[in-house]
């Protein structure tokens, strides 16, 4: 009588468990990703070089699928206009494809935004965690940061 409640909690926190780490290791990736643009070594890179250069460095493959992962890069005149927000992925039920990809220059402040949607199985009773459609739940790492002055 109790072996269901029990597996069903041990189920959602295992689940958990994994999205934390997962959390965490995009958490990371953000930090080291953004201090290419940070030491002035990213500017020249595109979108689809970065993002390839983030999945081969710095995420683990073995639990992120590269070809999930979206990368937006924006930069701001100071820090009080910076947006760090979760970006909408849907747009009217639709979903979004295209992403911000603006390298800072020097002086500038930047912000680097990774977003990875994140399927989740539904536990016991209904219990859930997925925002999105399709049992899934947006996962961000951010980071911003001012762009190092070149000498």
């Amino acid at each position: 009588m109790i072996a269901p409640l029990f597996l069903g909690t041990l189920i959602a926190i295992f689940q958990l468990c994994i999205y934390m780490f997962a959390q965490q290791a995009l958490q990371n990736a953000a930090i080291e990703a953004g201090r290419l643009f940070l030491t002035n070594s990213g500017q020249n890179l595109s979108q689809t070089q970065y993002k390839q250069s983030i999945c081969n460095n710095y995420l683990p493959s073995a639990i992120f699928t590269c070809a999930n992962l979206i990368v937006i890069v924006q930069s701001y005149s100071d820090f009080a206009s910076a947006s760090t927000s979760a970006p909408a992925l849907y747009n009217n039920g639709n979903p979004v494809m295209n992403w911000a990809y603006s390298p800072g220059t020097p002086g500038q402040v930047m912000v680097v935004q990774l977003v990875y949607p994140w399927t989740v199985i539904s536990g016991p009773l209904g219990f859930s965690f997925a925002t999105l459609p399709n049992n899934q739940a947006e996962m961000l790492g951010v980071t911003a940061f001012r762009v190092e002055p070149s000498y």
